[in-house]
């Protein structure tokens, strides 16, 4: 599937989604958003997809909102926003928790600039490999707004919350070399695409039932009670004996490494 705004290929079970904007160095346009979340509604459901390799276009993973373009259009802004409960995710939103809630591992490379909503978006990401050229940014505090996209999500649960309120009460630009030793991304890399497709091929390679309660099980636990974790851990190992692909893993380990997982389970 392929749209003006986001690329969707998927090859050997991986998915590979571009921020497909050049000429505005893939600034999120109302349109941008609703394409984005279009394409992970619909990896949610593809039962095929094993791993997710998020990019941008053309050397930019993404510079932030395209301010101009939504607020050109109240109404546009208005459904950016709107919720039906206060909890729920809007749209503006979806973007990056999306990319979370997904139960399939997702890596997000990020090269030239991946600024405000582009930070927001790559923090929805499980893994974020950076090119050493990579500058980022929770630049919303220079247009007198709060980061509303979902990010601190995920900011929460990898940086200090002395360095977060650093980073967005400053909205300063980091290099790749801060951003890492910060932990606001994982690996830097001169090759970074190369480097994801190597990672998503070794993820290839284990069964997608446990990399999805994996997932689920870190998100959902990293700042929850021992008695949730230890509850949600249970759960999922229950689902994954009861799978064949645990079965199937356990062929590979001893029998016939090559042989084939099968699609990941419904209830993930």
């Amino acid at each position: 599937m392929e749209t003006d705004l986001v690329t969707l290929n998927i090859e050997q079970g991986i998915a590979h989604v571009c921020l497909n904007r050049p000429s505005k160095i893939n600034a999120l346009s109302y349109e941008m958003f609703k394409a984005i979340d279009k394409v992970i509604k619909q990896l949610a459901k593809d039962k095929r997809v094993n791993a997710v390799i998020l990019s941008g276009a053309e050397g930019n993973f993404c510079s932030g909102l395209d301010v101009k373009s939504v607020a050109s259009s109240p109404s546009k802004a208005a459904k950016l926003l709107f919720k039906w409960l206060p909890g729920n995710a809007n749209l503006a939103q979806r973007v990056s928790v999306g990319w979370q809630r997904l139960p399939i591992p997702v890596i997000a490379v990020l090269q030239g600039c991946c600024y405000g909503g582009g930070t927001q978006i790559a923090l929805g990401a499980d893994i974020r490999i950076a090119s050493p050229e990579c500058k980022l940014s929770i630049m919303e505090a220079k247009w007198g707004l709060v980061p509303d996209m979902a990010g601190l999500v995920a900011l929460r649960q990898i940086i200090a919350k002395d360095k977060a309120l650093m980073l967005t009460y400053s909205a300063d630009i980091l290099t790749a070399p801060q951003a890492l030793e910060l932990g606001l991304i994982s690996e830097i890399n001169d090759a970074p695409y190369e480097t994801a497709l190597v990672l998503a091929q070794k993820i290839m390679q284990t069964s997608p039932d446990a990399n999805a309660a994996i997932k689920r099980s870190i998100n959902q636990s990293w700042t929850g009670t021992v008695r949730s974790l230890l509850a949600r851990e249970s759960l999922s190992q229950i689902r994954l004996l009861m799978g064949k692909n645990r079965v199937i893993a356990a062929i590979r380990q001893t029998k016939k490494p090559d042989k084939n997982y099968q699609s990941r389970q419904s209830w993930w």
